[in-house]
């Protein structure tokens, strides 16, 4: 089992540098300080201490998967023949490795997984189905639910002030 991560304490100006990168993560430093109403250096040293300590993780393009031609989202329910600690480490490396599998989240429920799985459509999901997530380590069973609309997806996350 992993660790529980630390928790890095924010304060108001800390909320609003990650909010507006957020929303723009090509905002210039310049920019990010007027905004959150600091000056350029003390900004700047924020920004860095955020990234050393993995709030902000990363940047990235956010691309419309429709116009990829990739807009079929199946979410999979998988059922492992074992839960012990090395046949969820097995399950875990392998699931990385599949690049269809966008998400993937172990839950407490009457299945082990929930993964998200992002297709060009039907056809397409059934190959990755039958050859890579049936494969998977320890797999036993697995059951699908195809999206018919996405409302919301990851990518707008609101920070919020406390808890």
């Amino acid at each position: 089992m992993e660790n529980k991560p630390i928790i890095v304490e924010l304060d108001e100006f800390d909320r609003r540098i990650i909010a507006a990168l957020v929303e723009d993560g090509r905002m210039t430093v310049t920019d990010l300080a007027a905004f959150v109403g600091l000056s350029k250096t003390p900004c700047q040293v924020r920004l860095k201490r955020l990234q050393e300590a993995g709030v902000i993780r990363g940047f990235r393009a956010i691309v419309d998967p429709a116009k990829l031609g990739m807009d079929h989202i199946a979410f999979t329910e998988v059922k492992l023949s074992d839960t012990r600690e090395a046949a969820l480490r097995e399950f875990n490396a392998a699931v990385r490795r599949i690049p269809e599998v966008e998400e993937c989240h172990m839950l407490a429920s009457n299945f082990d997984y929930l993964l998200k799985v992002r297709t060009s459509d039907i056809r397409r999901y059934r190959v990755v189905l039958g050859e890579k997530i049936s494969a998977l380590p320890h797999v036993a069973s697995t059951s699908t639910f195809v999206a018919m609309e996405t409302v919301l997806e990851a990518g707008h996350r609101r920070v919020s002030r406390k808890g």
